[in-house]
This record gives structure tokens, sequence and C-alpha cells, in this order.
């Protein structure tokens, strides 16, 4: 059996439609970049790729509730 890194889906609250689906090591970035667009920076993108890399979606959720994203599982892995 090949393993394959999951794929999340970050969907940004504040535009609607908007969502990309990328890897872990990925949702720092991604982030980030939506928040530059709106002239914002914050640490809390780095938590929320940890919580997501290590399963934590309690962390996941309430980061992602003050980022104004969501986060799930797209494909290859478990989710909340």
């Amino acid at each position: 059996m090949i393993r394959t890194d999951p794929i999340y889906r970050i969907t940004h609250r504040l535009w609607r439609g908007r969502s990309a689906d990328v890897k872990s090591h990925e949702i720092a970035t991604t982030v980030s970049g939506w928040l530059a667009e709106l002239g914002v920076r914050s640490p809390l993108v780095e938590d929320l790729a940890r919580a997501v890399r290590t399963d934590n979606w309690r962390a996941a959720n309430a980061i992602g509730a003050f980022l104004s994203v969501d986060v799930a599982v797209a494909a290859g892995g478990r989710s909340r």
C-alpha cells in the first residue's frame, strides 16, 4: 500500500468561494498570502499548520476561527 500525504481544503470565511487544496506544509504559506492581501500578518498561521499536522482539530478549529479560515481533510486522511 502506498501512503500519500493528506490534502487539506482551506476555505477563507471572508471571501465566498475562495478555497485551496494544499498539503500540510503549504497551509501556512497559503493562509499568510491571503492575510497579506488584507494587509495583515499573524504568527497564528504556523500554529494552525502545526495543529493540522498533529491532528489537533480542536486547536485547528479555534485558530482557524481567529484567522477566518476553515480547514478540512480533502483527501487521504482523517478530519475532526
